[in-house]
């Protein structure tokens, strides 16, 4: 199956200046999801879209193609991934006159996805209709912990109607989004204007160091504690 990679990267982050080429160990942040998603061995072309001409030179120099900046508007706070990539796409057909298959968006946020969670992506996506595939991870509260205090100060259960379950043994999985990949039919992009469908599979990491989003200082301090952990492993 024909699928892409694209990699957003624009250059404003509050949280975080100049987040997408700030250094993660050796590396511009950019640059791990350009690795990994060339590595797999999995896309017709592995793009990166961004507004910032630094950021540019940076994914092309670790072999990404950066065929278009992406148009202001597309750079702001308020532009969603799914805007992105339907730029993107229309220029893409512009271009090829045609379209591919799938489209896999790989945040940069994500410096530790493996080659093995694309693939496993891949086939879960290939082999159950191929609508869209969207990472999950296992939740780290349960819903059922979560309570909502009204105007008095009263405390009311997160989900109403529901028993109230006091052991964490006896409640339910309970997975969330994390970032790591999304993976959508051409059609149901276009279609639906969105990565999820009326039967998006959910591919869940286990790994909890894998599925660490960066999007805060604290989740940086993370990251490199993790790097760290990984590099210290790799000397003994």
């Amino acid at each position: 199956m024909e699928i892409i990679a694209v990699i957003p990267a624009r250059a404003g982050s509050k949280r975080i200046p100049g987040k997408n080429l700030k250094l993660l160990g050796e590396k511009p942040l950019v640059a791990w999801s350009i690795e990994v998603a060339l590595a797999s061995k999995s896309f017709e072309r592995v793009l990166v879209s961004t507004e910032d001409s630094k950021i540019a030179e940076v994914a092309k120099s670790y072999s990404a193609e950066v065929p278009w900046l992406r148009p202001a508007d597309l750079a702001t706070d308020e532009a969603t991934s799914e805007d992105v990539v339907i730029d993107l796409l229309g220029r893409i057909n512009k271009e090829k006159g045609k379209l591919p298959k799938a489209l896999m968006l790989l945040q940069p946020t994500s410096p530790f996805r493996s080659a093995n969670s694309i693939h496993r992506a891949i086939d879960l996506f290939e082999n159950n209709g191929g609508e869209s595939v969207v990472s999950v991870s296992l939740s780290a509260t349960s819903p059922y912990l979560c309570k909502i205090l009204n105007g008095k100060g009263e405390m009311k259960p997160f989900i109403p109607d529901q028993p109230d379950i006091q052991r964490t043994q006896d409640m339910p999985p309970v997975y969330q989004l994390d970032g790591l990949i999304y993976l959508s039919s051409i059609q149901n992009l276009l279609n639906e204007k969105s990565f999820y469908s009326k039967h998006t599979r959910g591919l869940i990491i286990d790994d909890p160091h894998e599925s660490i989003d960066i999007d805060t200082p604290l989740d940086w301090l993370m990251a490199q504690a993790v790097l760290a952990q990984r590099e210290a492993k790799d000397i003994k």
